[in-house]
């Protein structure tokens, strides 16, 4: 172990001299206490360390010893339901070990090494495998079978495994090698969070992550295996979306990453999730779902390395061959801690500061997102979709987070101060918002859901932008100025607004709609739009058109339980086609 002297120290950064033989993003202890540290540069034998812990009383000369291997997690039964540190420390041990307030030093191993886990082999004596293949699995939870993988860089045949009982550290297979080497292989194994999990090959995300937000699957889908992000100014929801999308998306995975969020923000998602029940299994959300709690006030380091502990975990899942959606909440604060070490390092800033670096490792974070096909000889393909939060001072997207996430990711959910406050959510700007995976989903939805899915999302599009063009010229002549055509375009996209596009997450149908459901009521809003236009051409009073009863009937759909879709949706074409029928003959009577 190398072991160097303490000369200079700078808040989270300190500079150890004599460090020749350690390497960059060695793991160090720093202090006469040992402090986590991380190797972030090297210059002439001193090594520039940040420190996941909290400074103050360190003192030039104390010694700094390397431990010789990167920040790495530790990977295997036990990741559910835990909650860990930005450096994959269990919460829940330094509660008991350090109390409310973690002592710094105190360090806990990430998975328990006592707990024992049922073993069932799904390999025999004599089969051949190679890295990545599946020696056996372990019932985690009830909503995770966790697979136990031949670790990378080891193949060969199987030369004895056991079922049973066991800790994540006891052997469970050995595996000889072609040179006749054994390899024992246990169901926990170490991998360095700054690399990716290697896989065989990438495949091109075709199908959508269903989340059951109407705003999002309808008119702004993401693929399994996608990038996301969703910027907004403070109070605009940010939190909640992502707690729907943690609950509601049609992943196996849950990773909930909360770097640098403020603590009160952070307790209420630590509180919540074990109380949302998941609607796949009857469980808590917990169940399949890593949380990863790195708040404003702890070491703003470790946030750093925060969104690499978490991105290793989710890319594990996905190498069992999992959906996994990955939430980062929020990268502003990850940048932030990004922008507070280059500066203690004295390197050139960029634009507001921000290191000149800042783009590549926002993409080197969501380049890790991914539709892989796994290694090991089964062709199993695994998705991990990255969806971070950005948190723009005053909501500015012109600053170089946002801009530099926007360069990278393919979905863009744009929310808006002005939509919020007028109690319109999901907040996300249908003017400004997009998706790149659009016209490759449309193929999708239009195969598995209705071939006129993807033309009705283009209409209600249409009828959004023209109903901003609309509004201007309202507010010149007021809208009786405007046609009665265009009066009635108006009442169609505020039932698109209304009635579509607002979703109340706390509302026990409403929080979720499936894609059927969302098919069939924005169906039935352009249905009464074609119907309606109609209706004018049979000198049927506008008026008339836009007082119907009916259309509270189309406004209470969204709260249909799912079972009953078809059939209300059935039912309210009749009435529609009845309600019509008899306008367009009364202003056929009245001419006459």
């Amino acid at each position: 172990m190398e072991q160097g002297r303490i000369v200079k120290i700078s808040g989270p950064l300190v500079i150890a001299s004599g460090m020749e033989t350690a390497n960059m993003f060695d793991i160090v202890s720093v202090g006469e206490i040992g402090l986590m540290g991380e190797i972030i540069e090297m210059r002439e034998g001193n090594a520039s360390i940040q420190v996941y812990e909290e400074t103050t009383g360190l003192k030039p000369g104390e010694p700094v010893i390397s431990r010789n291997r990167p920040l790495s997690v530790e990977l295997g039964p036990g990741l559910i339901e835990n909650i860990y540190d930005g450096i994959q420390r269990p919460l829940t041990d330094l509660l008991e070990i350090a109390g409310t307030n973690i002592s710094r030093g105190v360090s806990a191993v990430a998975l328990n090494r006592e707990k024992k886990w049922d073993f069932k082999p799904v390999v025999k004596e004599g089969d051949t495998v190679e890295a990545g293949d599946i020696l056996g699995t372990v019932q985690e939870t009830l909503a995770v079978d966790h697979k136990i993988m031949v670790p990378n860089g080891i193949s060969g045949k199987v030369k004895k495994i056991k079922s049973g009982s066991f800790t994540v550290k006891d052997v469970v297979a050995v595996v000889t090698d072609a040179d006749g080497k054994d390899h024992d292989c246990t169901m926990m194994q170490e991998w360095p969070v700054r690399i990716e999990r290697p896989y065989k090959s990438k495949l091109p995300p075709n199908d959508p992550l269903i989340t059951g937000q109407r705003v999002i699957d309808t008119l702004f889908p993401i693929a399994k295996g996608g990038t996301a992000a969703v910027p907004g100014p403070f109070g605009s929801g940010k939190t909640v979306i992502q707690h729907q999308l943690a609950k509601w998306a049609d992943a196996d995975i849950v990773v909930y990453i909360g770097c640098g969020e403020r603590g009160n923000e952070m307790t209420e998602v630590l509180m919540e999730f074990p109380e949302l029940i998941d609607p796949k299994t009857g469980e808590s959300l917990m169940k399949r779902t890593v949380l990863i709690a790195n708040t404003s006030d702890m070491p703003v380091a470790a946030r750093e390395a925060s969104v690499y502990t978490g991105i290793t975990i989710a890319e594990y899942f996905r190498d069992m061959g999992y959906s996994v959606a990955l939430m980062a909440d929020s990268t502003s604060r990850w940048a932030e801690a990004l922008r507070e070490m280059s500066g203690r390092l004295e390197e050139m800033p960029g634009e507001e500061g921000y290191p000149a670096y800042l783009a590549s490792r926002l993409a080197q974070f969501y380049e890790r997102a991914g539709k892989v096909v796994c290694l090991g000889q089964d062709e199993r393909v695994g998705a991990l979709s990255a969806i971070g939060a950005v948190s723009p001072p005053g909501g500015d997207i012109s600053e170089p987070v946002s801009q530099a996430t926007l360069r990278i990711v393919k979905v863009y959910w744009g929310l808006d101060a002005a939509l919020a406050h007028a109690r319109h959510f999901p907040a996300i700007n249908w003017l400004n918002s997009y998706s790149l995976y659009q016209e490759r989903l449309d193929k999708w939805f239009g195969e598995n859901i209705d071939k006129d899915f993807p033309k009705n999302r283009l209409t209600a599009m249409t009828r959004l932008q023209e109903e901003a063009e609309l509004n201007e010229i309202v507010q010149l002549v007021g809208v009786d100025g405007l046609s009665k055509e265009d009066r009635l375009k108006l009442e169609i996209c505020k039932m698109i607004r209304e009635d579509f596009l607002h979703q109340n997450s706390y509302h026990e149908i409403d929080t979720y709609a499936s894609v059927n459901k969302q098919n069939r009521l924005l169906s039935i809003v352009l249905y009464f739009h074609e119907l309606g236009k109609k209706a004018l051409a049979a000198n049927v009073d506008f008026n008339a058109i836009a007082g119907m009863e009916l259309r509270e009937d189309i406004g209470r759909f969204k709260y249909t339980e799912e079972e009953k879709v078809d059939a209300a949706y059935n039912e309210l074409k009749g009435k529609l086609d009845n309600a019509f029928e008899k306008l367009i003959k009364e202003a056929g009577e009245a001419d006459d």
